[in-house]
């Protein structure tokens, strides 16, 4: 049996009311008002594709085997390297061995789908036992565009095998067309779109219903056959006139999200395909189809073990832990639409010294230290003496993640002299559980909600961007761990 094994998804925690961007932009375009309702989920100026398909795919190996494995692929269209394996990076993260296979899915909003039929298939050879897809995106319209309102920052991981299937794979059709609907140049920062009626009528009307249709002939099942039916489509009614061409009821209509998240990009079919599963019961049959340069259609039987991964963050439990980002003009600056001022330290030359890198690569992008094997003490970064004064072993250590393990402050400041696109910027001594104590930055959280001895969970973030080189450099920060009512 080969399928989803498991799952996990990551939502930005910063919520942007679509209200507030009216407001700011509306007079230059007032035809965005009827986009203006409810919220889009807006990455943290030190995200973007590749930190939040990290933290997708640490959700979704939650309590997993990390060493089998043995394949890692990453989806989206707003990739930060052109020249450089993005699903590397992930792969490093994810703490994964070096061993693997690993893969870049882009060029068009089906990707993520295609990564998933890729990976399914793989597994379904046999010549591989495990892949974790992952599919993220961070799309940018320029302001006041419709696509500034639809679009929104998400992430979903699936891990795909054959082993402890939680949903079953019964097959796939697919249809490729050069059709344009979205396009972005290689060096163009924002998505352009042809109109909305051609996308709305040779687009949607023609191609998600094809490729339902085809995958329905082609393996003799009814639209009746499914409990979830998953598409992406945010023009409202169009999905009422499609959903009544191919007789799909309201309790069987996926949420598509977008009051609360926004249009996702690639990963969109992926994020409402977790969110369905959080929800799924055994024996139900999901179908869930892509959108962009034609369809991929799949489908998927639930199995007994879908309560086995029951009470991960996923889709759910981000869409409860959110926060109002309550100003229009830091959104810009966060994006880099609008430049700010950081002061004369942010001027700093960031040179990325990719010999140090990877040296170091374990540590920096990993969260690896060392574990004393005689007396079992952990400690970061990697040490090759122990600092028990108890032991104080010699070359006796054996590798140590940190990037699963909690931590709490121990210490923490505001400083508003050093360069932070959202000041104060805000670092501390963590100390961890099991032992290890390190300095990081903290994210996701404002200077007066800290506390010393509050908990706090890795996060792996974007250390900093070097313009100059458009490099973006990567290590881990502590996040303060909310109880989600």
């Amino acid at each position: 049996m080969v399928g989803i094994c498991s799952y996990g998804g990551y939502v930005p925690r910063y919520r942007l009311n679509r209200g507030l961007i009216f407001k700011s932009m509306g007079w230059m375009n007032p035809a965005t008002l009827g986009n203006s309702k409810g919220e889009k989920a807006v990455a943290n100026f030190d995200e973007d594709s590749i930190t939040m398909a990290v933290a997708a795919g640490i959700d979704a190996l939650r309590g997993m085997e990390r060493s089998e494995v043995e394949g890692v692929y990453f989806a989206s269209t707003s990739m930060p390297y052109k020249e450089r394996l993005n699903a590397g990076i992930v792969t490093a993260a994810l703490g994964l061995n070096d061993h693997i296979r690993a893969a870049d899915f882009s060029g068009g909003l089906k990707a993520g789908t295609s990564a998933l039929v890729s990976a399914l298939e793989g597994v379904e050879s046999k010549r591989v036992n495990k892949i974790i897809v992952c599919s993220s995106d961070c799309r940018l319209g320029k302001p006041g565009s419709p696509q500034e309102m639809i679009f929104g920052d998400a992430a979903a991981s699936l891990l795909i095998g054959n082993e402890n299937v939680i949903a079953e794979y019964g097959g796939s059709y697919s249809t490729t067309y050069d059709f344009v609907d979205h396009y972005r140049g290689g060096s163009a920062k924002y998505d352009r779109q042809w109109e909305d009626r051609w996308i709305r009528d040779l687009g949607y009307d023609q191609f998600i219903p094809e490729g339902i249709k085809g995958l329905l002939a082609k393996y003799q099942m009814r639209i009746t056959d499914f409990s979830k039916v998953i598409y992406p489509c945010h023009y409202s009614a169009e999905r009422k006139k499609i959903n009544k061409m191919l007789g799909i009821r309201p309790e069987i209509e996926q949420n598509i999200l977008q009051a609360e998240i926004g249009e996702t990009g690639a990963s969109h079919p992926l994020v409402m395909l977790v969110h369905a599963l959080e929800q799924a019961k055994p024996g139900d049959n999901i179908l869930v189809v892509s959108f962009g340069s034609g369809c991929d259609a799949l489908y998927f039987r639930v199995t007994e073990q879908i309560e086995r991964v029951k009470g991960r963050n996923g889709i759910a439990g981000c869409l409860v832990n959110r926060a109002d980002l309550d100003n229009y003009n830091k959104y810009l600056v966060w994006r880099d639409i609008l430049p700010g001022e950081v002061g004369l330290r942010g001027e700093e030359d960031l040179w990325t010294r990719w010999s140090m890198l990877w040296r170091r690569r374990k540590f920096i992008l990993g969260l690896w230290g060392t574990k004393c094997k005689k007396c079992g003490t952990p400690q970061l970064p990697p040490q090759r003496i122990c600092v028990n004064p108890e032991c104080k072993g010699i070359d006796e250590m054996e590798e140590y993640c940190f990037s699963d393990k909690t931590g709490r402050i121990a210490s923490y400041t505001g400083d508003m002299l050093a360069p932070s696109l959202n000041p104060p910027a805000i670092y501390g001594q963590i100390e961890f559980e099991e032992g290890g104590k390190f300095m990081f930055d903290l994210a996701d959280c404002n200077l007066n909600d800290l506390a010393t001895g509050m908990p706090v969970s890795m996060s792996f973030r974007r250390k900093y961007f070097d313009q100059k080189r458009d490099i973006s450099g990567y290590f881990w920060k502590a996040v303060p761990m909310k109880e989600v009512e």
